[in-house]
């Protein structure tokens, strides 16, 4: 199977270990993978803001890019929403983008749900196995595609002599929402402070965040407190489990 990743702008600037993870996992479990070099922003943050036009031209950037892959894979479900529930709407009145649109649209995949569709057995047959107590945070954003909690946690149960900890409040926003963080930082302060105190209660020291958003605002909180928090994405928990990378780097923040 061949597959492109989508690397989005936060993890491509942020938390390329992520994506360094989840291009070797895949290839482990019998993918092509490759990466368009000319991809850009999907066009959120702009769409978030009001700005349509901006974001249209973005999403009619993408589209081209990522015209000629036959699947798309993306480890962020904030933007794997904002093209299969958003470009719609950007294109509702262009008849021709719209049909593109639409292709783009029926090959995207956030990854979790990629490996849930197309390659759990492989994954399984692969015996994956690590050392770690460890918890999980999900985004608000994977509502938009239908992910429940369940659907990373059985990823990561898959994992032999992982001992996992349940979060309290795991599907309770971190606070960061994108433009909400700073528009209404002190609400987003409190949300914050209040996932934080959840993740200290598990006594883990790794927490799977699968949203490059969520990572930056609940890590940064974390490093501004001296606390000794890892934060990984689930494809390098699961590409560290199968001897695919070293360790899980820490998230720098």
């Amino acid at each position: 199977m061949r597959v492109s990743l989508f690397t989005t702008c936060l993890t491509d600037t942020f938390f390329p270990d992520a994506a360094v993870a989840l291009v070797r996992l895949l290839r482990r479990l019998g993918c092509q993978v490759d990466f368009p070099p000319d991809q850009t922003c999907c066009g959120q943050p702009q769409f978030n803001n009001g700005l349509h036009d901006q974001a249209r031209q973005l999403a009619r950037r993408l589209i081209d890019v990522l015209e000629s892959s036959p699947m798309i894979v993306c480890p962020s479900a904030s933007c794997t929403a904002m093209i299969r529930q958003y470009y719609p709407q950007l294109f509702v009145d262009q008849p021709v983008l719209l049909e593109k649109a639409q292709q783009l649209i029926n090959k995207t995949c956030e990854f979790t749900e990629f490996i849930q569709k197309n390659l759990l057995s492989e994954l399984k047959s692969a015996q994956p196995r690590l050392q770690a107590r460890i918890t999980y945070h999900y985004s608000c954003h994977s509502r938009h595609l239908s992910l429940t909690p369940q659907t990373c946690l059985d990823l990561i149960n898959l994992i032999d002599g992982i001992d996992y900890v349940p979060l309290e409040k795991m599907d309770q926003c971190c606070g960061f929402g994108g433009t909400f963080a700073t528009k209404l930082p002190n609400v987003s302060d409190k949300l914050v402070a209040d996932k934080v105190a959840c993740i200290q209660a598990t006594g883990a020291n790794t927490v799977v965040v699968n949203e490059g958003g969520c990572t930056l605002n609940i890590a940064g909180y974390c490093h501004r407190r001296g606390l000794n928090i890892r934060f990984v994405h689930i494809a390098q928990l699961l590409a560290e489990s199968l001897n695919l990378i070293e360790k899980p780097a820490k998230i720098k923040t």
